[in-house]
């Protein structure tokens, strides 16, 4: 190919065609980007050349949309949304800008006449490795969707340059390496040396003679400008990802101490700078690794609020008087979760010490601006930082922080004296001797001017329990936005031949951007020729998962099995180990029937995916037992062909976009009342794949809107869990038999001799730290396997497994990001549609 791929290029003239739209003209931009950008030795056109000079042709096309986006912004003057997240989950970039740019047939014949193979080129590309799990790919569809509808908006987070880690299976387990997105580079990112900010760290603070207050002193890094484009689908507004890395200057490398011999010391301030960019989510047991998830943190929110007020300034700049007040007309900041939480402090030292208001207009200011979407309703997710930690590395910001508590409290003796006993657990600073902290949630919620669950369910249980008391200060302050996904991305570009014959069946491909047109698939629901072509379009995806497993497990699956598949962070409450402990059980029984008993069985491949946290050992324990099951019943000739269990490795989004069309059945069946919404439930609804899972976050809401028929639940309801819980306390708790037999039969060590009683330990007794089993994974058992059960039925009758499949496309309309940033848009940030003409 790569000879090939040479002498094709010599036949294809090498000159700038920035902007063609026919398959000479960018064959020849790409072939000008090979020769005259290049990064590699001369006289090679080999796959991965052809990816970068391909990258950088599409680019061209990106930066004049953008140039033309920034440059209409500017001119209309709009209000803006700034939407600040630690994590952004991109996936490859190349298919999905082609395809929004709708190019993606002139990209594949230009690749032909350049002896290339566009599904092969794509190939070539790294995933951005600048998220973890669903928070991050929200934020990524979020982007995709604030293009696509026009709307003034930019995304801003940190450039990793590591990532989370890349996810590697040995027979220990689950080994972390560090990420290699950017060992080349990547081509989509354009840097901005004209956009630098300083950020300060430590240091102290100075009261001036009129009181006004300066943070000095401390180490410095300077906070450079990676953007990144978004085009919106079919349309030409293109958005930017502002990333940011930290930079120190050349002056303060000291050369006295270089010279000296004192290397590290002479370059300590630059290694600073880069450790903070390094890793997402370093290791925090430590006090050092407290520091650098604070500093990554306020690092993101400095930068970003300096910008965005610049620009704020810049657009009066000639426009006569104007004054701060006008300011949250024009700017919104949404803060994903608590992680950039110092944005409130940081924006009002910034008006205040910066900009000379005082503490009212500065407050008045901050709090008409800012909004918070908590995603979680998990204790240990929300964030509290160590006030010592916070006093030395942002005294300013503890400052202004202890001002927001005292004038709170203040406010809640004056009007709400009814609430002075909940004063200790509702206020922001936590002054418990042994650990004085500083909650991050409370903070936003005292300060922001609308704070949003992501589910229904989800911002139920905020407002019932854990807001309940600032809900009776401030009712209209709380609102659901159900969360969404990009129907580009998800269904158009990853599943093709889906995408086609839903557009062939509904007439129109409209509802690439208007989801809700799927339940036109309704009435087809039953028609034997749609069944037909639905049911080849999921083996082609199911044979193309089938070859994808083979290349990256070596392990050959049946595309005539079920798929039955779990992907997400691995974590107890989404238990991945009811799951495996459920293959285990039918894995124990096939081994005790006969062969002809084992014929009438439904042949199904368990597969499960996911990255475990580094320090988190029960989690790492069970992609271990996952493995080791696998390794058991693979090779088990017995049973391999009615039983297949796989772990995935690396989990990631261009993971995602094989798995998902190729599934049939997909689990999400965390503890009910613990998962906030969950996304991957609403891409695998999409794909006409069936779910099993319990009432938990977005499942609720899917279940309603596919239709209770469709849906396979299972286990407790939310309401429910603590009488469950109080009960497994007070001994009441029956284990059902299965449940035993299957935990039994990991200990009997029929999956190796790796000592798996600490995983099973945290299922057993009645209480105490890490047992008691908090997330029910055995109070759920008996229904999980009667849920099973049901599903292994109706996969024996085709039609009625195809019909409820249809049905569940047809019902995932509202799951579109489309819609959520619409309801974002009009009811918290209060922007409208700014087009490009």
């Amino acid at each position: 190919m790569a000879a090939n791929g040479k002498a094709a290029t010599e036949k294809v003239p090498a000159f700038a065609n920035p902007l063609s739209e026919e398959p000479t003209g960018i064959a020849s931009n790409i072939n000008y980007h090979a020769q005259f950008n290049p990064h590699f030795s001369p006289f090679k056109f080999e796959p991965d050349q052809a990816f970068f000079a391909t990258a950088e042709s599409v680019r061209d096309r990106l930066i004049k949309q953008w140039n033309e986006t920034f440059l209409h912004f500017h001119k209309v003057d709009p209000k803006q949304t700034y939407y600040l997240s630690m994590e952004y989950l991109q996936g490859r970039a190349l298919t999905n800008a082609i395809g929004n740019l709708n190019i993606q047939d002139a990209y594949a014949d230009a690749l032909n006449k350049l002896g290339h193979e566009l599904e092969e080129i794509v190939e070539q590309e790294k995933d951005a490795a600048l998220g973890n799990g669903g928070l991050g790919r929200l934020a990524s569809c979020f982007l995709d969707s604030m293009a696509t509808l026009n709307l003034p908006a930019w995304g801003y987070g940190l450039r990793y340059k590591y990532g989370l880690f890349k996810q590697r299976i040995t027979k220990q387990g689950q080994e972390e390496i560090a990420e290699d997105w950017l060992e080349k580079f990547s081509p989509w990112e354009v840097v901005r040396h004209d956009v630098v900010f300083p950020v300060r760290f430590f240091g102290r603070v100075e009261v001036n003679p009129d009181e006004s207050r300066k943070w000095v002193g401390g180490e410095v890094v300077q906070a450079l400008a990676y953007d990144v484009p978004i085009p919106g689908y079919k349309t030409k507004n293109t958005i930017s990802l502002r990333l940011w890395e930290a930079k120190s200057c050349a002056e303060n490398f000291n050369l006295f101490l270089f010279n000296d011999g004192q290397y590290e010391s002479a370059a300590k301030l630059h290694s600073g700078a880069q450790q903070i960019c390094a890793v997402l989510y370093p290791g925090d047991a430590t006090e050092n690794g407290k520091l650098l998830r604070l500093k990554q943190q306020f690092f993101l929110c400095s930068a970003s609020l300096q910008d965005i007020i610049l620009r704020f300034k810049e657009r009066r700049s000639g426009k006569g008087s104007w004054q701060w007040s006008e300011f949250p007309g024009k700017v919104a900041v949404q803060l994903n979760d608590t992680h950039p939480t110092l944005a409130i402090p940081e924006l009002m030292r910034l008006l205040m010490d910066d900009e000379g208001l005082g503490w009212d207009e500065a407050w008045d200011v901050t709090t008409r601006t800012i909004a918070y979407t908590n995603h979680t309703v998990l204790p240990e997710a929300l964030e509290k930082w160590s006030q010592p930690v916070m006093w030395k590395l942002l005294p300013r910001h503890m400052e202004i922080i202890e001002e927001i508590d005292k004038r709170f409290l203040a406010m809640i003796n004056a009007s709400r004296p009814d609430l002075e006993h909940k004063l200790s657990s509702m206020r922001i600073l936590d002054h418990n001797p042994q650990k004085p902290v500083v909650r991050m949630a409370n903070l936003c919620v005292v300060s922001s001017h609308t704070v949003n669950g992501v589910a229904q369910l989800h911002s139920d249980i905020l407002k019932a329990e854990l807001f309940a008391d600032f809900v009776s200060i401030w009712p209209t302050k709380f609102q659901n936005k159900t969360n969404g996904i990009t129907p580009r991305r998800w269904l158009h570009f990853c599943s093709p031949e889906l995408s086609n014959i839903i557009t062939k069946w509904l007439k129109t491909d409209q509802w690439v951007t208007n989801l809700n047109l799927l339940s036109g698939l309704q009435k087809f629901a039953d028609n034997a020729d749609l069944q037909n072509e639905w049911a080849s379009a999921k083996m082609a995806n199911k044979q193309r998962l089938a070859q994808y497993i083979l290349h990256v497990t070596g392990v050959s699956i049946d595309p005539n099995s079920l798929f039955d598949i779990q992907v997400k962070r691995i974590h107890e409450y989404k238990r991945q180990l009811l799951n495996i402990l459920g293959a285990i059980y039918r894995y124990k029984k096939l081994k005790e029937m006969s062969p002809e008993q084992r014929k009438n069985t439904t042949p199904r491949t368990f597969m499960i995916g996911g990255k475990a946290f580094a320090t988190y050992t029960n989690a790492k324990r069970i992609v271990k037992l996952v493995n080791d099951v696998g390794e058991v019943v693979n090779n088990d000739p017995e049973v391999n062909s009615y039983l297949k269990v796989v772990f995935v490795p690396n989990y990631n989004v261009s993971v995602a976009e094989k798995l998902i069309p190729g599934s049939e059945l997909s689990q999400h069946i965390s503890t009910a009342g613990m998962e906030a919404s969950g996304t991957s439930n609403m891409k695998f609804a999409l794909n006409g794949c069936l779910i099993i899972g319990t009432l938990d976050g977005a499942n609720v809401e899917i279940r309603e809107e596919i239709g209770e028929d469709n849906f396979f639940l299972f286990g407790a309801r939310a309401d429910e869990v603590p009488r469950l819980r109080k009960e497994r306390e007070n001994g009441l708790f029956k284990p059902d038999p299965r449940f035993e037999e299957a935990k039994q039969f990991i200990r009997s060590g029929a999956f190796g001799s790796y000592d798996y009683n600490p995983l099973l330990d945290s299922l057993e007794g009645n209480s105490g730290y890490g047992r008691g089993d908090y997330f029910l994974v055995g109070h759920d058992f008996p229904s999980y396997m009667d849920a099973q059960a049901r599903i292994d039925e109706v996969y024996k009758d085709r039609k009625k497994w195809l019909k409820m499949s249809i049905l569940s496309t047809a019902g995932s309309g509202k799951f579109s990001s489309d819609r959520t940033i619409a309801q974002y848009a009009k009811e918290i940030w209060n922007i409208e549609e700014c087009r490009v003409p």
